[in-house]
C-alpha cells in the first residue's frame, strides 16, 4: 500500500491592486503558467501535476510535495511581472504566512520628511 502523496499549496493574494483595477489576475496567471519552472524546465507544469487556480483576487499554486517547488520562485516571478507592467514602484511582494505572498502598496508617509530637509 502506497502512502498518499500530499500537496503543497502557495497563495498569491492580489486583493489590493485588483480592487483598484491596477492588476489583471488573468494575465498574471498566464505569465506564471508560461514561466514557472519545475526541475529547471519551463512548460512542464501539467506533466508534474502543478496546478494554478484563480479566484477573483487570489492565485493558488498547488504542487505535489514530492517535487521540490520553491516558494521563492513565486516571489521572483511576481516581482518580474510587476516590473514588466511598470507597477514595481507602487507594489511590493510580502510573505503573509509560511506559504502565501501578498501584493501590497508601499506605505508612503505624508511628506513630513521633506519639510524637515528644507529647513536645515
Amino acid at each position: 500500500v502506497k502512502a498518499k502523496k500530499g500537496t503543497v499549496k502557495f497563495v498569491l493574494d492580489c486583493t489590493a491592486p485588483v480592487e483598484d483595477k491596477v492588476l489583471d489576475v488573468a494575465s498574471f496567471e498566464k505569465y506564471l503558467q508560461d514561466r514557472l519552472k519545475v526541475d529547471g524546465k519551463t512548460g512542464t507544469l501539467a506533466a508534474s501535476n502543478v496546478t494554478i487556480s484563480r479566484d477573483r483576487t487570489k492565485l493558488t499554486i498547488a504542487a505535489p510535495s514530492d517535487i521540490r517547488f520553491p516558494k521563492r520562485q513565486l516571489k521572483y516571478l511576481a516581482k518580474r511581472y510587476l516590473k514588466k507592467q511598470q507597477l514595481r514602484d507602487y507594489l511590493r511582494v510580502i510573505a503573509a504566512s509560511k506559504n502565501s505572498y501578498e501584493l501590497r502598496y508601499f506605505a508612503i508617509s505624508g511628506g513630513d520628511d521633506a519639510e524637515d530637509d528644507a529647513e536645515e
